[in-house]
C-alpha cells in the first residue's frame, strides 16, 4: 500500500521532471505541507530524491563511503552557524571559488542576493545554490562526474581552472586536526581543491565542530595553509594553539 510519504515523494520526483531542482520552501508549498515534514520523508529510509543545501534534487547513484546525500541533515544548524559567518568574509565583485561537501551550499545562501561575485565551483550541489543567486556570474569546472560527493573532476585543467585566480576560495574538510592539518576522504577531490589552494589569495576553511580531532585519507593541506578557519564553537585546545602559532583567524 502507498503511503503518504510514497505520494509526496512520487509529486516531487514529478516536479523534477519539469524542473533540475526544486526549493525546499517550494516543495512545501506544492505538497501543502512543513519543511520538516519534507525533512523527515527525505531523511527515511532511501528515497529517489535528496535534499541539498536547501535544494530538492534526484539522488545520485553512489558507492562511496562517504555520501553526499549521508552528510546533507547531520549538524544542520551547526553548518548554517558557520557558514553565515563565513558568508561575511566575501566582498562585492570578488571572485570566489566553493568546495564541494554540504556546508558549502549554505555559504552561498548566506550570501546576500544583492551582492555581485563570481563563483567558481566544480561540485553539483554548489552550482545549483550559486545559479540562485541573482547577482552571481556561476563557472562550473567539467570534467568526469563523480556521483558519491557529486563533483567534476577535471581532465583538463588548462581548460578553465588554470585560467582564473580567485580572491577568496571557501574549503570544506571531513577533518581537522592540530598537525595533521585538514584532510577529507575522497581522494578525486584533491586536484581541485589544491589548484585553489595554488590559485587563490584568500583561504577560508569551514567547518562544523564534529570535524576537529579527525583524520581523514586525503590530505589538503596543514593548517597554515589557511587564512582563516570558521566553525560553529571554538575549537580544541591544540588546533586552537596551532592557529594562533600561525596568525590564522578563528570565527565561531
Amino acid at each position: 500500500m502507498e503511503t503518504r510519504r510514497d505520494e509526496r515523494i512520487g509529486q516531487l520526483l514529478a516536479a523534477l521532471k519539469r524542473s533540475d531542482k526544486l526549493h525546499l520552501k517550494e516543495a512545501a508549498t506544492l505538497l501543502g505541507v512543513s519543511e520538516m515534514t519534507i525533512r523527515r520523508d527525505l531523511s527515511a529510509n532511501s528515497a529517489p530524491v535528496v535534499l541539498l543545501g536547501g535544494y530538492i534534487v534526484l539522488e545520485p547513484r553512489s558507492a562511496s563511503h562517504y555520501l553526499l546525500s549521508d552528510q546533507k541533515n547531520r549538524l544542520v544548524e551547526e553548518k548554517r552557524h558557520a557558514a553565515k559567518l563565513a558568508a561575511g568574509l566575501l566582498k562585492a565583485h570578488q571572485m570566489a571559488f566553493f568546495d564541494c561537501g554540504t556546508t558549502t551550499p549554505w555559504i552561498i545562501e548566506a550570501i546576500p542576493d544583492d551582492r555581485p561575485f563570481t563563483g567558481v565551483c566544480y561540485s553539483l550541489n554548489t552550482f545549483l545554490a550559486l545559479q540562485e543567486k541573482p547577482q552571481c556570474r556561476a563557472i562550473l569546472s567539467g570534467g568526469e562526474f563523480h556521483a558519491s560527493n557529486a563533483i567534476f573532476k577535471p581532465l583538463n585543467f588548462n581548460e578553465t581552472l588554470n585560467n582564473l585566480r580567485p580572491d577568496i576560495a571557501f574549503y570544506s574538510a571531513a577533518g581537522v586536526h592540530a598537525k595533521q592539518g585538514a584532510t577529507c576522504f575522497n581522494l578525486e577531490e584533491l586536484p581541485v581543491k589544491h589548484w585553489a589552494m595554488a590559485s587563490a589569495q584568500y583561504h577560508v576553511l569551514v567547518v562544523d565542530h564534529s570535524k576537529f580531532g579527525k583524520v581523514r585519507s586525503a590530505c589538503m593541506g596543514p593548517l597554515n595553509r589557511f587564512d582563516v578557519l570558521v566553525s560553529d564553537c571554538s575549537p580544541d585546545e591544540a588546533l586552537e594553539s596551532e592557529a594562533k602559532k600561525h596568525a590564522i583567524t578563528l570565527l565561531y
